[in-house]
């Protein structure tokens, strides 16, 4: 069909859902199986692009998203698709940010246009995408190379997100603060959360108690800003994919996520070193300055996020730890 090759169906898989891929693929797809799959994806792509499909060896399902990756008359291509309507109007915003930052040379995985010209297409109850395969890794952790670039590619990025000329248009559709940053972090202190020390919650109240009165802008970020979704060769960072995360925050706000959550990628979560979270910082500053109250809530929300990232019950990687260890260094008073 449409110039398919009779190859062998393609590899099903779910990116961190333990779920039977084939079940997913029939109840929340409506395929039957991944030959069905790729002819109706070769099938889209031969209609709307013009391109005509070899090969599919490989579908990726997470949510109601799936990605397949293919062998095509235009090179080595990835289709995503989403099955979630009232999602549609977002992720079409989305594709809209992605082809102007790649306009402007930003390191992004920019939908290929559709014959007419638009950067999706809506086909059988699915909004479906088109982007070039990126040749790269996932960033490691251990390359301190990679953790600078990666660093100095979020402060370009958000160079760029905050010069969006239709960001109002995507705040419709993204989530937003809601309240002030200390009152983020003051709410969530006053829960209680009972599997976090109290000599912690009390450091990290001590800590917030030390945050600068100044305003600090807000703006469009990426949202999952972390080594699963920043793709390296060697020292290079190659692109910056998946924006289905974007929402409105402060800049500091996803610097300091970014650098608790940079070595996270589909499973096993676990923290990282206080000298890979400084090394991001390090590469950010080389592209974009904090000011003095965004460098002094840089400790306070590496802090409360790698609070917020210790798990209720069993603490494998070690994320206690690594909360205790920041508040000992930089909290007034004893962590523990």
């Amino acid at each position: 069909m449409c110039g398919m090759s009779t190859t062998g169906a393609p590899t099903l898989e779910m990116l961190w859902e333990s779920d039977d891929p084939a079940g997913v693929l029939l109840t929340r797809f409506g395929l039957t199986d991944g030959r069905t799959a790729r002819d109706w994806v070769a099938t889209a792509l031969s209609r709307h692009w013009g391109i005509e499909v070899s090969d599919c060896r490989r579908i990726v399902m997470s949510d109601h998203n799936a990605l397949a990756w293919l062998t095509t008359t235009s090179g080595e291509l990835v289709a995503k698709w989403s099955v979630a309507p009232p999602r549609f109007a977002r992720l079409s915003e989305l594709a809209e940010l992605t082809v102007w930052l790649g306009e402007r040379g930003a390191p992004v995985s920019a939908p290929i246009l559709t014959l007419d010209g638009s950067a999706h297409v809506e086909s059988g109850g699915a909004l479906l995408m088109l982007q070039r395969l990126i040749e790269g890794e996932p960033l490691e952790v251990t390359n301190p190379d990679q953790i600078r670039a990666a660093g100095a590619s979020l402060a370009r990025l958000h160079g760029e997100l905050a010069r969006y000329p239709h960001a109002g248009r995507l705040l419709q559709h993204s989530p937003t603060p809601g309240s002030s940053l200390p009152a983020r972090v003051t709410s969530w202190l006053d829960e209680k959360p009972r599997h976090v020390p109290s000599p912690l919650l009390t450091s990290m109240r001590r800590l917030l108690g030390t945050a600068p009165s100044e305003p600090m802008p807000t703006q469009l970020l990426h949202g999952d800003f972390r080594a699963a979704n920043i793709l390296c060769a060697g020292p290079r960072v190659l692109a910056i994919i998946d924006f289905e995360e974007a929402s409105f925050d402060h800049p500091i706000a996803e610097l300091a996520r970014s650098a608790v959550m940079l070595g996270t990628k589909f499973r096993n979560w676990g923290p990282v070193s206080s000298g890979v979270r400084a090394a991001l910082l390090a590469g950010y500053e080389s592209e974009r300055p904090l000011s003095a109250a965004e460098s002094r809530w840089w400790d306070i929300l590496v802090g409360w996020y790698s609070l917020t990232m210790v798990p209720p019950d069993h603490d494998p990687t070690g994320w206690l730890a690594a909360a205790a260890e920041h508040l000992e260094r930089v909290a007034p008073g004893r962590a523990t």
